[in-house]
C-alpha cells in the first residue's frame, strides 16, 4: 500500500475540475495506492526525468497529473507526491 501526498498546486488544479474529472482522478489514485503492480497504461514515466504522469480523458480532452515517487521503480515505491496537473491543449502534428 502506498501513501499519497499533494502539493498546493495540485489541490488548486483539482478545485478547478468538474465532478467527472475528479471522480476519474480519484479512481486512478486508488489504483496507485492499492495495486502492487502499476501498469504503464495507468502511469507513464516521463523521458529523461524522475517524474511520472497519469492521463485522464474527459469529453475528448486530457487532464494530465504529474507526480514523483520515492523509489527508482514505481512498483516498489511507498510514497507518491502529486505535483501538479494541467489540461493538454493540442495534439502534436508531424
Amino acid at each position: 500500500m502506498r501513501e499519497i501526498f499533494r502539493t498546493p498546486e495540485f489541490d488548486e488544479f483539482i478545485a478547478n475540475l468538474d465532478e467527472i474529472a475528479i471522480a476519474k482522478i480519484d479512481y486512478l489514485k486508488e489504483i496507485l495506492i492499492s495495486q502492487p503492480v502499476i501498469n504503464t497504461k495507468v502511469a507513464k514515466k516521463l523521458v529523461n526525468t524522475n517524474f511520472y504522469e497519469v492521463r485522464v480523458s474527459v469529453n475528448n480532452e486530457y487532464r494530465i497529473v504529474t507526480f514523483a515517487i520515492d523509489h527508482d521503480n514505481i512498483n516498489q515505491c511507498k510514497t507518491i507526491l502529486f505535483i501538479d496537473g494541467f489540461l493538454k491543449k493540442s495534439t502534436k502534428r508531424l
